[in-house]
């Protein structure tokens, strides 16, 4: 048998067990049963809803609808899903930096490690504070990369693990910053350096935040169980050194919970998913009031952002919505999190089947963040569900916020 003589239920199939996903996973991520998915795989029932074809198509990683459907389903069409890898000019350059690496040591000045940390640290502010996140700090990173990689081959000591720390930062935030824009061996590629340098700097908060970024592009990649793993092995190994460490110590271990958290529930794994949320409430507690992470944004607000994170991803609607009212979203400073946090309530109006709630709510995600929204695969799909299903009154404002959204409406 070809590749064209299968069944759209029989292309999700192989899709799902290529990625290594089990059946009730792959239901859970589109909102569905097992029986269902279960009805579309064997034929039993057909896949007729463009939605859920779009939601089907995140959760496998697809980009191509075609992909998925051939030409066999009423919901097939050959145009490309408005999720996955997503086009950037500024991924030239980076990918440059990254994958061009040189193996001897560039004929420049020394390097001050102290220094560059500092500028690794306004790029993480720039990443949090600016609207078009991406690109700004994208034109930034190729010299961040490469002057990081020259601190480490020149210096030796306390100076080179200084460096080593800050090349740690820089490839997590080159992580952050590329995150749905960047091929996947890149990705893969960063992750795996941040995490290198970190251990090779032996420093334990350095190595749970790079743990941090791994988990992310773990779970990003259908691979929870693995994410979980590093999250849970990156708390054991920082916690005991809590005692008397320094703020931003306890922060990124507050920040692996909240990872753990969100992961759990899209897992459908609802005592789990509490129960790690209520560890990062509880670093929270035991933090300043003001106090937030420089990278992970971890802090008060955050841990009442994921609480509506968890409670969207667990199908707890109503909660989330309940949550999120009691929210001041502006205790949060990070522009890139106060938008994904309206579109974690988009989400949730949409479970109720609040188009116009919802519409109203992506609207405000897009004019906080808009390059957070262009470039967030979650985001889109509520997009795209929007322009195909707002009521009429509102389609010519669900198709504006289609077209800057970077969806095609023709």
């Amino acid at each position: 048998m070809t590749d064209a003589d299968l069944t759209t239920g029989e292309r999700i199939r192989a899709l799902r067990e290529s990625r290594g996903m089990s059946r009730p996973v792959l239901a859970q991520m589109c909102g569905r049963g097992p029986d269902w998915l279960k009805k579309i795989e064997s034929g039993e029932r057909e896949l007729d809803s463009h939605t859920l074809l779009l939601q089907l198509a995140a959760a496998l990683q697809v980009a191509d609808l075609s992909i998925i459907t051939g030409t066999d389903s009423p919901a097939a069409t050959a145009a490309a899903a408005p999720l996955g890898r997503l086009a950037h000019p500024g991924m030239p350059d980076i990918w440059a930096a990254v994958m061009t690496r040189s193996l001897t040591p560039a004929a420049a000045g020394p390097a001050d490690p102290v220094a560059l940390q500092g500028r690794v640290d306004q790029t993480w502010r720039l990443w949090h504070t600016s609207a078009r996140n991406r690109t700004e700090v994208g034109a930034l990173l190729p010299g961040l990369i490469r002057d990081g990689e020259h601190a480490v081959r020149t210096l030796d000591g306390e100076q080179r693990r200084l460096a080593q720390v800050a090349l740690s930062d820089i490839y997590r935030l080159t992580g952050q910053a590329t995150a749905y824009v960047a091929p996947a061996e890149l990705a893969w590629v960063v992750a795996d350096r941040a995490l290198t340098a970190a251990q090779a700097a032996d420093q334990p908060a350095a190595i749970a935040a790079a743990s941090w970024n791994l988990g992310n592009i773990l779970r990003e990649t259908s691979y929870p169980g693995e994410a979980l793993r590093v999250v849970e092995e990156a708390s054991a190994l920082i916690r005991p050194h809590l005692d008397g460490a320094p703020e931003d110590w306890r922060g990124i271990y507050g920040a692996l919970q909240l990872h753990a958290a969100v992961t759990a529930a899209r897992e459908g794994r609802e005592g789990d998913a509490w129960r790690y949320w209520e560890k990062g409430d509880q670093v929270a507690k035991n933090l300043p009031a003001a106090y937030v992470h420089p990278s992970t944004v971890f802090g008060r607000a955050n841990v009442d952002f994921h609480a509506v994170s968890v409670a969207t991803d667990l199908r707890k609607s109503q909660k989330a919505i309940g949550l999120a009212d009691d929210i001041d979203p502006d205790a949060m400073p990070s522009v890139e999190r106060r938008a994904r946090l309206w579109v974690e309530v988009a989400r949730g109006h949409l479970q109720r089947g609040d188009r116009t709630a919802a519409l109203h709510v992506m609207q405000m995600a897009h004019r906080i963040g808009a390059e957070t929204v262009r470039f967030t695969p979650s985001a889109r799909t509520v997009a795209a569900d929007l322009w195909r299903s707002a009521p009429r009154a509102l389609r010519p404002e669900a198709a504006a916020l289609a077209v800057n959204v970077g969806i095609a409406t023709a």
